[in-house]
């Protein structure tokens, strides 16, 4: 990523946050309860509020390089950054799928309905941050181990 961004950068991340988070209130999405109506099958809404984003999303990718010779902020080129489907993925998408389901909401609505003044919501921001502690704290001892038996061989 270039150093040397636009001004208008992070005023522009702060208001993309501001729409996104009002997106998840109007919507209702920053709701524990019809989060968990929907994975129960009972209200289906949170569908179309993925839909929306997936639809103006794709276009984006689909257009913006088309469009567009760099990203307009950064000045960085429009690449694929493709992630492989391993092991890592596999286990971090469960254990997100699991707390999504016990919380009833995904680290960006938690926010959202902290904004909406659901201060229970406290709980599951917590763990969420003790969960990326404990995951880094783990992979760097993995990696740490990894490279101290790579250097005895």
């Amino acid at each position: 990523m270039s150093d040397d961004r636009h001004p208008a950068f992070m005023p522009l991340i702060l208001v993309g946050g501001l729409v996104f988070g009002f997106g998840l209130a109007y919507s209702h999405m920053a709701r524990p309860e019809v989060v968990l109506d929907f994975l129960q099958f009972e209200d289906f809404g949170l569908v179309f509020v993925m839909f929306g984003g997936a639809a103006v999303t794709g276009v984006t990718f689909f257009l913006a390089p088309r469009l567009l010779s760099r990203a307009p902020l950064t000045g960085d080129t429009f690449e694929r950054r493709l992630k492989s489907f391993d092991r890592n993925v596999l286990i971090g998408g469960a254990i997100f799928g699991v707390g999504w389901g016990l919380s009833g909401i995904c680290p960006g609505a938690a926010y959202a309905s902290l904004g909406i003044g659901n201060v229970t919501i406290l709980w599951a921001l917590a763990g969420m941050f003790i969960g990326a502690y404990l995951q880094g704290y783990w992979r760097t001892r993995s990696e740490t181990r990894e490279t101290a038996a790579t250097g005895a061989d």
